[in-house]
């Protein structure tokens, strides 16, 4: 099993952040310009049971992604696992702390890649420098938006 684990402190309350990522269209706000992803549907929000499938491409070759909330406690975390989708399994633990005033979040993905270790040996690294990318797209967006409402 991999890790990968990305954390920055956004300097507006958790309230604001964890409502940004309540938001609909907040999964095409983080997604990176290079990596182009596209939304089929998003049902429930951030809580237990919610759904969200989306397409995205590996070259020219389409692949769904089905991943269902697992776990939930309000301004705190959400979790999310992959159902079907390119990777054997794959968990996301999106954690908001409180830190007087601002926010610490920390995304941390455990996953295995299909076919065992030997792929993980060659390709993990490649995996792990492209959420690396994303992530810190991710924050950068989080951190813009939630600073920028938080401040008017």
């Amino acid at each position: 099993m991999l890790q990968f684990k990305y954390s920055s402190v956004i300097d507006a309350p958790v309230e604001v952040v964890w409502k940004f990522h309540e938001r609909p269209d907040v999964l095409k706000l983080l997604t990176p310009p290079w990596q182009p992803i596209q939304v089929i549907r998003r049902e429930g929000g951030l809580k237990v049971g919610a759904i969200t499938e989306f397409r995205l491409f590996l070259g020219l070759i389409p692949l769904t992604w089905l991943a269902k909330h697992t776990e939930y406690e309000e301004y705190h975390l959400f979790v999310d696992q992959q159902i079907s989708g390119p990777f054997e399994y794959w968990q996301h633990r999106h954690i908001f702390e409180s830190q007087a005033g601002k926010t610490r979040l920390t995304d941390h993905i455990s996953f295995a890649m299909p076919g065992g270790d030997a792929v993980e040996i060659v390709s993990g690294w490649l995996v792990q420098a492209q959420l690396d990318g994303m992530f810190r797209h991710r924050h950068e967006v989080t951190k813009r938006e939630c600073e920028l409402s938080y401040a008017t």
